[in-house]
């Protein structure tokens, strides 16, 4: 039975007392640590204003909801506190966060298997691992992800832009309707990203998460990466409807890196719809 109608609102902070010797320990006994804010099985929910930090585990676990707003939070953590996930969800519809500032030692938003119908927007985000659709692909029977837009976004010295990234596994799903549009990126190691050999499981092959009608547009800024676009879709399941439009990454990393290694992109199992400028230069 759901709970319908909650509001959450406040100056106040959740402070989840995570530090280095917590998060380095191991849980005996179960699969994850302490969440700050765990919000199950609710229809129409506001939060605002509040603040989140240190979580030993996630900070906002959102799972098997509808129609939540998130607006004007605060979620910190040190970029060295691992599964620190700012805003994690799964088999969830209808959710919009905006004007909030996340910075973790993980995803600023994840979005798992079931997740549909999410507007992410004027989120500052950094440190952390960027804006991630996934993982994906890694339970039997999981749920399609659609209808996913990311839009007017900043993200500093993340370790990933917009992500999506699904197990090599037998598990069958689909992620499509995904959009990533103005974001602007400051020193990110991996702006755009498609990672369909993210984990293996053992004795699997290829991802078997078909990734369609997906279309990064207006991302611009800098990264610390020569090969600052990467699409590595499942040789089984190649992504489909992949659009890149109006890309402008400069490299700013160590001039003497990888001298020789030009700034590129680098696809596998796509064919890739190009729309105005691209720097990187596109896939050959």
């Amino acid at each position: 039975m759901n709970f319908n109608g909650l509001f959450i609102s406040g100056k106040g902070t959740i402070n989840g007392l995570g530090e280095k010797e917590a998060w380095k320990a191991v849980c005996d006994g179960c699969r994850r640590k302490a969440t700050n804010l765990k919000l199950i099985k609710l229809n129409d929910v506001l939060i605002s204003g509040i603040t989140s930090v240190n979580a030993k585990g996630f900070h906002m676990m959102i799972s098997v909801c509808n129609n939540f707003v998130i607006t004007n939070v605060n979620i910190s953590a040190p970029d060295e506190s691992p599964n620190t996930d700012g805003i994690h969800m799964s088999k969830t519809n209808k959710v919009r966060i905006r004007n909030s500032t996340i910075g973790t030692g993980d995803d600023c938003v994840s979005m798992i298997h079931g997740t549909t119908n999410v507007t992410v927007e004027n989120v500052k985000c950094g440190p952390g691992h960027g804006f991630s659709i996934g993982s994906l692909g890694h339970y039997d029977a999981e749920f399609d992800v659609f209808g996913i837009t990311v839009r007017n976004c900043s993200l500093a010295y993340t370790e990933n832009g917009a992500r999506i990234k699904t197990y090599r596994n037998e598990s069958p799903s689909k992620a499509s309707g995904i959009i990533f549009q103005d974001l602007t990126l400051d020193h990110v190691k991996n702006p755009i990203l498609i990672d369909q050999e993210y984990a293996t499981i053992p004795g699997s092959v290829d991802s078997k998460v078909l990734i369609s009608d997906v279309e990064f547009s207006n991302i611009r800024g800098t990264t610390i990466s020569k090969i600052a676009v990467v699409l590595a879709c499942s040789q089984s399941f190649p992504c489909k409807g992949i659009t890149l439009k109006d890309i402008h990454l400069e490299y700013t990393g160590d001039p003497d890196h990888n001298e020789d290694t030009p700034f590129s992109s680098n696809c596998t199992n796509v064919k890739v719809n190009y729309i105005g400028e691209q720097l990187p230069p596109p896939c050959a």
